[in-house]
């Protein structure tokens, strides 16, 4: 078995998760200052959510490509987004986005009000509440929403096939190479990659679980 899509899948999925963590901070930051932002935000951050994942990859398709409005800039300074690794981050990116930024901020949204009151009246500014008062008692759900983003950006197949195509050793990602080979009729090796999907799938269902478990318990104690 060709273990090539792994490892094209897992580097996607990292740089995917790496990214969304990194504006999904950014987002809630600004969405806990300003309401009307945040509610700007759920509403963007809801569209990969309820859109058939071919319709979102045509919508990257068409804003990267090379008669797209982004796409035409960036060719003429010479870096090419569809059918390369950067065209499949951003198509897993997006895809998942919404779980890593969703869980990021409803982690941020169930810690007491009063933790922060008491920074407040120590003389915290905003900037130091959100990193050392509610960064630490949110991260479990954080640190889900990690996990379900790069899940989710791990299993992605319609906007990456779009954008990206199926490249073997550079963009084919396992769903693709998955799906080809069940195309081609090679369902022994379309059960290998199937049961590699799985695996990860179940290790990350089950992290998840125990994370909100022990999350749990620790509040009832309290």
């Amino acid at each position: 078995m060709d273990l090539s899509p792994l490892y094209v899948s897992l580097r996607i999925a990292l740089i995917s998760t790496a990214i969304n963590i990194f504006v999904s901070f950014l987002c809630v930051y600004a969405g806990m200052r300003n309401d009307g932002l945040r509610r700007v935000i759920d509403v963007i951050a809801t569209f990969p959510m309820v859109l058939p994942p071919t319709f979102v990859g045509f919508i990257i398709l068409m804003t990267f490509g090379l008669r797209g409005p982004l796409g035409s800039f960036l060719n003429s300074v010479g870096v090419r987004v569809v059918f390369t690794v950067l065209g499949a981050v951003i198509a897993s990116s997006v895809v998942s986005f919404p779980m890593v930024y969703r869980s990021m901020d409803a982690g941020f949204r169930s810690v007491d009000t009063n933790y922060v009151k008491a920074a407040k009246v120590l003389g915290a500014g905003d900037r130091k509440i959100f990193f050392v008062v509610l960064l630490p008692l949110a991260w479990p759900s954080f640190f889900s929403g990690v996990i379900l983003g790069f899940s989710r950006a791990l299993g992605e197949f319609g906007a990456t096939l779009m954008v990206a195509g199926n490249i073997p050793g550079r963009t084919q990602t396992l769903p693709l190479a998955l799906y080809f080979c069940v195309e081609q009729g090679d369902l022994k090796t379309a059960w290998l990659y199937g049961a590699v999907i799985v695996a990860i799938a179940l290790a990350a269902s089950l992290s998840v679980e125990l994370l909100s478990e022990k999350f749990v318990s620790k509040r009832v104690s309290r």
